[in-house]
């Protein structure tokens, strides 16, 4: 049985300071689930689909996702982990700073289960990640994997 720290989170993020931010923003809330880190959407597609990918699967609670990547943007991410049996269920949160209303437009109309904006503000973005760790990782329930 896989306990709630042992639940794993995908950051899907080519920003190296908002991936520090993240790790930061987690620690303080002593949300200590083990962050796996990719930085671009070619990478996320290997890591969730590639050779090896079903030990990550059976402990993946979560997906973070950027929109802006190189390589692969993060909706078409969004499209693949919603069109493969293995990773349809798992949530997907895209926690961006675009703006643009067609991207949250696209964000739920590809999947999403959730659209957060990141505060400029360090305060205010370990508050977000607090509420996000909160309810993704203890108070969502995920259907059996």
């Amino acid at each position: 049985m896989i306990t709630d720290k042992d639940k794993v989170i995908l950051l899907v993020e080519d920003n190296p300071d908002d991936v520090e931010l993240t790790r930061r923003a987690f620690k303080k809330n002593n949300l200590l689930n083990e962050i796996v880190v990719v930085r671009d959407g070619a990478e996320a597609i290997e890591v969730l689909f590639g050779e090896g990918s079903n030990d990550l699967l059976e402990k993946l609670e979560l997906v973070l996702l950027d929109l802006k990547l190189p390589k692969i943007d993060g909706l078409e991410v969004l499209k693949r982990i919603r069109k493969s049996k293995k990773t349809k269920y798992i949530p997907v949160v895209i926690l961006t700073s675009s703006k643009h209303e067609q991207d949250l437009v696209n964000g739920y109309k590809f999947g999403a289960n959730s659209y957060i904006r990141k505060p400029v503000d360090f305060v205010k973005f370990v508050e977000a990640a607090k509420q996000l760790g909160l309810y993704w990782l203890l108070l969502n329930i995920s259907p059996p994997k």
